[in-house]
């Protein structure tokens, strides 16, 4: 007989059948003597469990426990012990004695490094639970000290089972299920490690870090203690881990790869002499899922780009600089925009990388061209494209991707078919009859495999035949392959529901997919009818984002546009996406950002096709209401410039003034209309009316609808002659009633006093800054305030503050992805230990480097050089120093505000190094250069140089180089 205490309390016969036990007293019974098997439990503790009112007398519970014995029968010995009662029966009989048995072994498993064994004992020994440990008995005071250690103890091999799951390379599946488990037990510090670990191995290290903040604030909230020093331990591994972006990894294909083996070995082999594979065909024939096999077996690092929902070449770049995970800006303003070509070529020149492009035919001439120029440049880089036609460049080696062979096409039809019909068995005649008739099309036999989950074999080989006008044929051209996908794809929507077809019609407006809630609401349907549409192969469902095929949704888009259905859905389209900015907007300025920011970086595609709508409909209230809504996502991701141009087209559709009501989202325009290389046109047009509505919109000492933006106009403005109308409209918010932009001013109107020499009142002002940004948990905004309060505390030598504030805003910027602003403050932590500190302070300039040239930031790259030159002098190698200079002088940008920082420190270690060789003539050409680039600043020289932290021999030497013929 077997036992079970993991849940109600049951017996069942080897057999399976139940054992009618009777009432809850016997099950309470029963349920506390199993606790241990075998040993005695007196009568007056079973007595608590049946009834801990101390109602059941002596001859009560001995009438129960004959009751409970004849229910038994022989299958335990149920028998009176001294002052008590205990059952006899093997303790692997007992669900819990026997989880106990396979929790052990499994954890011993896992600490032998058995990971594979360890998961198949502990999910044994989970799946015994039917429900919490001695249900409806658990609360008497006899039996709650063993329900409390079982349900620990369960915990536990939770625990140990996802540890487990992730060690053999499963950290995505257990995501889901340890949020869940966090969220219920937020005080548990392995949960909370083994989150972190598994969001790390996804890339999320900022995810990661999140968690580790929430546990250490539950923790001091409800029991007033530190993470354990293991959760700290793992928090220092992930902050010093390597923040560099990582390339979007090939989609996750969810079915087996038939019959293209040897093609996977052969075009890999081809990659490794040749560095321009195109794989051509017709469309369904398998080039996506073959690229995505050889990406699979690349040994060099792999970034995939989908080029199918893009419409046109203009955002190619930007498309692959997201792909890279690039940003096209860091969190300051005032740079010059560098093109999205050449941020390309920086962060790939030196970097061994396969680039898989994915269907490029739509775009062959822009692909091309991009294609060539970074080959070109990049000596490391191989690019796999995929294409119905050949690119047409020098180099460009082809692969021919044909239909599958016939028994590989069979054996694809198999393989789906049993998908979908359990068992499923055919006459492999027809089965050939039928692919031969699908001219052995991989997504044409997937579509028509589909279908036998609803029609049989012969059924669906007459229907074919019908549709297609043929069965067997001999060899076939692309475009008439073609044909038959069309005919095979339109037979597949032909056959589904009025609802079915609705709903995957209206589905074709995403760009890159769509959530179970966005597919809902856009389309009009419910899961069912997407979960059907998965079933029949017109949907895939991965990491919970459906998505649908290119061909397939060529064809949807006729059925759209053939029901007359194409503007309203895309106005649904356009205003689901306006609500999800909306409603992400407020968080992104607290400590929900980095929960916010991937949700909204998986929709940019949506958001693009969605604002471009709006531009060409044209809707000019949505589309500024898009941009405003979305600006500080656009910025804290870098990625402003992407929407540019529609800014642009929006503004002269606008004209000269706003639209009532709108003044604020007019002004959020025109500042990502000046965040393109080309803006600066647009910027000299629309600032003084947008200054003059923002200051309108902030005045009377109400908020605005968008606090982002007045802080985004300020720092907009910092690069103008006289940005002293901006400055003295953002200062004046220091009081304001909304928290976000009473901290962004006093941000700003620190540096008014930093400028003239008040150094305690703008120390004052950041810090103040720094509270309210903190406060609210942006990290934006609080890493910016504290590189403020660093610099000003290693401005009075105090090196060691400077180094806490500088540390505490890197880990920051590394959470929000920001590498220009990461690199700039590890230059500005090695300078802040170059004294003191070598070692650490060459780690620092070798790490920014590093990290500049993945970033692909010539002037962060310039900064980090000259660190690293600063080194080289240092040391005496002034061979070494010269070099390193004469690299960040090449790569310095004259025309942003921060870059002349680094130029005149590199001018006056020039300098430096001709006064050490003897040439002061060279020195003092030198210091006049470093100078005047201050002078041109219309800054006070002295000041500036010591700010920048410089001897006090050096400042000398470059301020008196201006006044020396």
């Amino acid at each position: 007989m077997l036992f079970g205490i993991l849940g109600e309390t049951r017996a069942w016969h080897h057999d399976g059948t139940e054992v009618p036990l009777g009432g809850p007293a016997r099950r309470a019974l029963l349920a506390l003597l199993l606790i241990r098997p075998g040993e005695v439990v007196s009568a007056d503790r079973l007595a608590d469990a049946v009834d801990p009112d101390g109602a059941v007398s002596a001859h009560a519970l001995q009438s129960q426990v004959s009751r409970l014995r004849k229910a038994l029968g022989s299958g335990a010995v149920l028998e009176a012990a001294g002052a008590g009662y205990r059952v006899v029966v093997p303790q692997d009989d007992v669900d819990a004695c026997r989880f106990e048995r396979l929790a052990q072994e499994g954890r011993a498993a896992l600490h032998a490094g058995d990971a594979a064994g360890a998961v198949t004992l502990l999910r044994e020994a989970l799946e015994l639970w039917r429900g919490p440990a001695l249900a409806g008995v658990a609360e008497s005071e006899t039996a709650r000290p063993a329900a409390v250690r079982l349900e620990e103890y369960r915990l536990g091999a939770l625990e140990d089972r996802i540890e487990a799951e992730c060690r053999i390379g499963e950290p995505h599946a257990v995501v889901p299920e340890l949020r869940e488990l966090v969220g219920r037990h937020p005080l548990r510090e392995r949960l909370a490690g083994l989150l972190m670990r598994a969001l790390f191995a996804e890339g999320g290290q900022a995810a990661a870090l999140v968690v580790f903040e929430e546990t250490r604030r539950h923790l001091a909230d409800e029991l007033g203690a530190d993470p354990s020093a293991e959760l700290m331990a793992l928090h220092r591994e992930l902050l010093n881990a390597d923040p560099s972006p990582a390339p979007a990894a090939p989609p996750a294909q969810l079915t087996a790869f038939v019959g293209r083996a040897d093609e996977v070995t052969e075009v890999a082999g081809l990659l490794r002499v040749a560095r321009l594979v195109t794989l051509i065909g017709p469309g369904g024939v398998g080039k996506t899922r073959l690229s995505v096999e050889v990406a699979g077996v690349a040994a060099d690092d792999v970034c995939f780009v989908e080029l199918a929902p893009l419409r046109d070449g203009a955002g190619l770049p930007q498309t692959l600089l997201r792909a890279f995970g690039l940003r096209e800006n860091g969190l300051g303003m005032g740079e010059r925009r560098q093109p999205p070509v050449d941020r390309l070529i920086a962060a790939l020149s030196d970097r061994m990388l396969l680039l898989v492009l994915d269907n490029c035919e739509h775009l062959v001439d822009e692909v091309a061209a991009l294609a060539a120029r970074l080959l070109a440049v990049c000596p490391r880089l191989r690019v796999l494209a995929t294409s119905r036609e050949p690119l047409g460049i020098t180099g460009e080696h082809l692969w021919q991707v044909k239909p599958l062979d016939g028994d590989a096409a069979e054996r694809l039809f198999t393989d789906r078919a049993g998908a979908v019909r359990r068992g499923f068995a055919a006459d492999s005649q027809v089965v050939h009859r039928i692919c031969a008739a699908l001219d052995n099309l991989p997504l044409a036999i997937e579509l028509a495999a589909a279908r036998i989950r609803t029609l049989d074999i012969d059924d669906l080989a007459g229907r074919l035949d019908d549709r297609l006008g043929v069965a067997a044929r001999g060899s076939r051209t692309a475009d008439e392959r073609h044909r038959t996908l069309r005919a095979v794809v339109a037979w597949s929507w032909d056959l589904l529901s009025d609802s079915e077809q609705q709903a995957g019609r209206r589905f074709t407006v995403f760009a890159g997919g769509a959530t179970a809630e966005s597919a809902r609401r856009v389309c009009g349907t419910d899961g069912e009818t997407l979960e059907s549409l998965v079933d029949k192969s017109l949907l895939e469902v991965a990491d919970g984002r459906y998505r649908m095929l290119e061909t397939i949704g060529a064809y949807g888009g006729e059925r759209l546009d053939a029901a007359g259905e194409r503007e309203s859905v895309q106005r649904a389209h356009a205003q689901r996406f306006l609500d999800l900015v909306r409603t992400a907007d407020p968080h992104l300025r607290r400590a929900e950002q980095l929960e916010w920011l991937p949700v909204l970086t998986a929709e940019h595609g949506n958001f693009l096709a969605a604002l471009r709508w709006a531009v060409e409909a044209p809707d000019v209230e949505t589309g500024l209401k898009l941009l405003a809504s979305a600006s500080n996502y656009l910025w804290i991701r870098g990625v402003s410039a992407s929407v540019a141009p529609q800014a642009i087209a929006l503004l002269d559709a606008v004209g000269d003034a706003p639209p009532a009501g709108l003044g604020e989202e007019y002004v959020a325009c025109v500042l990502l209309a000046a965040s393109g290389v080309a803006g600066r046109p647009v910027w000299q047009r629309h600032r003084a009316t947008a200054e003059k509505v923002l200051a309108a919109a902030w005045s009377g000492g109400r908020p605005g609808r968008y606090p982002v933006g007045l802080f985004l106009w300020m720092m907009r403005s910092a690069t103008e002659t006289d940005p002293q109308s901006a400055f003295a409209l953002v200062s004046s918010q220091r009081d304001c009633a909304e928290p976000w932009a009473r901290a962004a001013a006093r941000y700003v109107s620190g540096f008014g006093p930093l400028g003239e020499g008040d150094t305690a009142r703008a120390e004052r002002d950041f810090a103040a800054a720094v509270e309210g940004f903190r406060a609210l948990g942006d990290r934006w905004g609080t890493a910016l305030a504290l590189d403020a309060l660093a610099g000003l505390a290693g401005g009075r030598g105090d090196r060691a503050q400077a180094i806490a504030l500088t540390d505490e805003a890197l880990t920051l910027t590394e959470q929000l992805g920001a590498l220009e602003d990461s690199v700039d403050l590890l230059v500005n932590r090695g300078d802040h230990r170059i004294g003191e500190e070598a070692a650490a302070a060459r780690d620092d300039y070798d790490k920014a480097a590093g990290l500049a040239r993945r970033a692909g930031s010539p002037t962060c790259l310039a900064a980090a050089l000259r660190g690293l030159g600063d080194m080289a002098l240092l040391d005496g190698d002034l061979a070494e120093a010269e070099r390193l200079y004469g690299e960040a002088l090449e790569r310095v940008d004259p025309h942003w505000v921060k870059s002349v920082g680094t130029r005149v420190r590199t001018l006056a270690g020039l300098g430096r190094i001709a006064d050490a060789r003897g040439d002061r003539a060279a020195a003092r050409t030198r210091y006049r250069e470093a100078a005047r680039s201050v002078a041109d600043m219309g800054a006070d020289i002295l000041d500036v140089l010591r700010l920048l932290g410089l001897p006090e021999g050096v400042i000398e030497s470059v301020a008196g180089a201006v006044s020396t013929p």
